[in-house]
């Protein structure tokens, strides 16, 4: 995981790596979002991830408002973590990953396809020009500063 400082990162994909970017993270937001899971030992059952990970990364995940925590028996006190809006605006990032992932990582084809729920078809993430409307090749995509640039760190977009 990157360092919490970032005097050298004026970067929205170092910070947001820094809140998902370790490896049980996303797989974690995946199967609260896909599959359902909002308690402790529905995740670990699912992934086989050690405990003290999991609470890591759950506790994490509440501190960065990707999810609430709540209890759901008190007797024995259990807890369950549903995502916030914060945590379900991750989709689009997990089904862009799985197509990388259905492309270059999938030798017998994708294990899963994402749907749109109303009519069932297959659902894609494509990068789109906001004003011309038309699917931008990897090729053509390039950057440029924006208002969120500290003026001494401009040279960071040509790196």
């Amino acid at each position: 995981m990157l360092g919490r400082m970032y005097e050298t990162q004026n970067c929205s994909a170092a910070r947001a790596l820094e809140l998902v970017g370790e490896r049980w993270s996303l797989l974690i937001i995946r199967d609260a979002l896909f599959a359902g899971h909002s308690r402790f030992g529905d995740f670990q059952r699912s992934l086989g991830v050690a405990p003290n990970i999991l609470t890591a990364r759950l506790d994490s995940f509440v501190a960065a408002g990707l999810m609430e925590r709540r209890r759901y028996s008190e007797h024995p006190e259990h807890y369950e973590y549903k995502l916030t809006a914060k945590g379900r605006d991750l989709a689009p990032v997990i089904v862009a990953l799985t197509a990388w992932g259905d492309q270059y990582a999938a030798p017998n084809g994708p294990p899963i396809i994402y749907e749109h729920a109303t009519c069932g078809k297959e659902i894609y993430q494509e990068t789109r020009c906001g004003t011309c409307d038309v699917q931008v090749p990897n090729g053509e995509i390039t950057v440029r500063i924006g208002p969120g640039m500290a003026p001494e760190t401009d040279d960071a977009v040509a790196r």
